[in-house]
């Protein structure tokens, strides 16, 4: 409910300031259950994807967004569930599993499931490889997957920006469902994750017209934050250099001879 009176509120607002466009919404199923499996630029794609859709999308998001503390930490915790987004643990292992298993059950229910497989928002505007949790959603729910491009919202609000930029206008081009039930009973063989994350991440590339990196995208956070936190570290000192030592023969008042008369 909350959903819907969130986007009620929102969507004339969003569409008066920032007249987002939007292509390809007939290719989202009307009923039944798909996944849109989008690129993540910016903050505001959990605004302007899911915008022009008659249904309401169910994202897996960082946990982060749910596990804040104080009343920054329960606004950010409201806002996020109101959007229709679940926590989905990034550190791996059995949470992952956990965050699997809750996207699964809003498929089974016949849902719209909304996923970035970069599994972060990319840090430069270029697209990132995916991760394999995309195809195994794909494969155990046989439902259709939805390259869903995000454009020019890493212009409107980059990383790092408090407030979108007003004469950029965001939109979202939804391509052609990918089927993979071609693939039925092979969700535990690595090979094919990847080659069905990789058909996906290659359609969102021709839609978004991004340039790909065969990197994941926290990857290159992680080695860009190590750079930053070295150039900023203070420089200690150098030592000077000791003073090579004399040559004996060289010395003042030594002569190179044997003896006291040097012969």
């Amino acid at each position: 409910m909350f959903y819907w009176v969130l986007k009620a509120i929102l969507r004339p607002i969003l569409t008066l300031l920032f007249r987002p466009w939007a292509e390809g919404t007939a290719n989202v199923p009307r009923e039944g259950p798909a996944i849109l499996a989008s690129n993540h630029l910016s903050f505001s794609d959990h605004f302007f994807g899911p915008l022009p859709l008659p249904r309401k999308v169910t994202f897996l998001a960082k946990a982060e967004y749910f596990t804040g503390r104080g009343l920054k930490g329960l606004a950010s915790k409201a806002f996020f569930s109101g959007l229709g987004q679940i926590p989905m643990d990034r550190s791996g292992g059995k949470a992952s599993e956990r965050a699997l298993a809750t996207g699964l059950r809003v498929l089974a229910a016949g849902k719209l499931l909304g996923i970035y497989p970069e599994g972060t928002r990319s840090p430069d505007g270029r697209l990132y490889r995916g991760h394999t949790g995309v195809a195994r959603l794909a494969l155990e729910s046989g439902a259709p997957v939805v390259p869903t491009a995000m454009v020019g919202t890493f212009e409107l609000m980059p990383p790092g920006r408090l407030w979108p930029r007003l004469g950029v206008r965001p939109g979202v081009r939804f391509g052609q469902p990918l089927d993979f039930t071609r693939y039925s009973g092979l969700e535990s063989d690595p090979m094919v994750l990847r080659a069905v994350t990789d058909e996906i991440m290659y359609a969102l590339m021709k839609l978004s017209g991004q340039e790909y990196v065969d990197e994941y995208a926290q990857q290159a956070k992680n080695r860009a934050r190590a750079g930053r936190k070295r150039a900023q570290a203070p420089r200690r000192p150098q030592p000077e250099p000791e003073p090579e030592p004399v040559p004996e023969a060289e010395r003042p008042g030594v002569t190179s001879g044997s003896g006291p008369e040097g012969g």
